[in-house]
C-alpha cells in the first residue's frame, strides 16, 4: 500500500511470560522475565479484566522506549495527538462469562456498576487512553487471526490521514479457565505494545522499523506479493506451514511454536520482533503474515536508514 508518509515503529514494550525484551522473541531468553503472578497485582490494576491488566504493562515500557514520557512521566507528545489501536479476540470473554452467568443465575439486579464496564469490547483500549490521559482516536479489533497486522495498518492509516500524531498498538490475550474451556490450553497469557509515529517528525526518537507495505484477502499468493511490491525479505514471520514459492529460500520463524497460541497479539508480536531483528541484521526487510480460516494479512516492515 502507498502512503504518503513513512510511519515508524518507534518503542516495543512485553508483557509476556518469561521475556524480558522484545529481541528474546527470536533470540536467547535471559534470566528472569515477566512474571504475571507477581506483576498483574497493584492499586493501579484493581477492578481491571485481566487483559487489560497485561495490556497496561506491556504499555508502559513502550512509552518509555518511545521516549514519550520524560523523567517525571510527562508526554513529550501532546496528548491529544495519541490515538489507541488495541487488537484482542479473546481480551474480556472472562467479563462477559461471568457478568452473563450473574444475570442468568441472580437477575439484572445483583450487577455491579463498577465491573459492568469490562464488558465492553473497547474495555482494553479504553483503560489504556484512561491510565495516560491519551485523547485521540480510541479503537479494538476483534477479527481474528490476523487482528494483530490489521491493527498495525490501522494505526498507520489514522498518523497517514492525520488523524493522529502517535498511535500505541496493543496485541493482547489472556489465559484464564473461561479461555481455556473456550479454545483450549496454551494461550500466550500476555501483552505486546509498539509506539507508531511519523517518521519524518524529528523529536528525537530512534526509528527501530519502517512500516511498509500491507495486503488482506483469501488469496494469499496475491496478499504476500501485494505487501511485498517486489521487495525481497530476509524473514519471514508466519503462522503458515505452507510455502510460497518467491520465497522458498528465505528464513522463517513462527511465534506461535515459541510461545503458544498468539490468536490477535501474533501480529503485534510479529512487529516487535521484526524491529528487535533489525538491530542486529538491517540488511533486508522483514516479511509478516497471518494466514486465518479463511483470509491472510501481510505486512512489510524494513530498517530505518541511519
Amino acid at each position: 500500500m502507498k502512503t504518503r508518509i513513512e510511519v515508524a515503529i518507534t518503542g516495543t514494550g512485553l508483557a509476556v511470560p518469561g521475556l524480558t525484551a522484545a529481541d528474546e522473541l527470536l533470540g536467547v531468553r535471559r534470566e528472569g522475565g515477566f512474571d504475571p503472578t507477581t506483576a498483574l497485582v497493584g492499586r493501579d490494576l484493581r477492578h481491571k479484566d485481566r487483559a487489560t491488566r497485561l495490556a497496561l504493562r506491556a504499555v508502559e515500557p513502550a512509552l518509555r522506549d518511545a521516549g514519550l514520557l520524560d523523567s517525571d512521566d510527562a508526554f513529550t507528545v501532546p496528548p491529544d495527538a495519541i490515538a489507541v489501536v488495541v487488537s484482542s479476540n479473546l481480551g474480556n470473554l472472562d467479563s462477559v462469562c461471568r457478568m452473563t452467568d450473574l444475570i442468568a443465575e441472580e437477575t439484572v439486579e445483583a450487577l455491579n456498576p463498577l465491573v459492568l464496564p469490562q464488558t465492553s469490547s473497547n474495555v482494553i483500549a479504553g483503560a489504556v487512553a484512561i491510565r495516560y490521559g491519551l485523547r485521540g482516536p480510541n479503537l479494538t479489533l476483534c477479527n481474528g487471526e490476523t487482528g494483530g497486522l490489521d491493527a498495525v495498518h490501522w494505526a498507520h492509516t489514522l498518523i497517514a490521514a492525520g488523524r493522529a500524531r502517535v498511535a500505541v498498538v496493543v496485541g493482547v490475550e489472556p489465559a484464564d479457565g473461561v479461555v481455556a474451556k473456550f479454545v483450549g490450553a496454551g494461550v500466550v497469557d500476555g501483552a505486546v505494545a509498539l509506539v507508531l509515529e511519523d517518521a519524518s517528525v524529528e523529536r528525537g526518537a530512534r526509528a527501530r522499523a519502517i512500516v511498509k507495505g500491507y495486503g488482506y484477502g483469501v488469496d494469499r499468493a496475491k496478499v504476500i506479493a501485494q505487501a511485498l511490491g517486489g521487495d525481497e525479505p530476509g524473514l519471514w514471520l508466519t503462522n503458515d506451514v505452507a510455502t510460497v514459492a518467491e520465497l522458498s529460500d528465505v528464513d522463517r520463524f513462527d511465534l506461535e511454536a515459541r510461545l503458544g497460541k498468539c490468536s490477535g497479539a501474533l501480529g503485534v508480536l510479529q512487529c516487535a520482533a521484526a524491529a528487535a531483528h533489525f538491530d542486529q541484521d538491517p540488511a533486508r526487510p522483514v516479511l509478516a503474515t497471518i494466514t486465518g480460516t479463511d483470509e491472510t494479512a501481510a505486512l512489510l516492515l524494513a530498517a530505518p536508514v541511519r
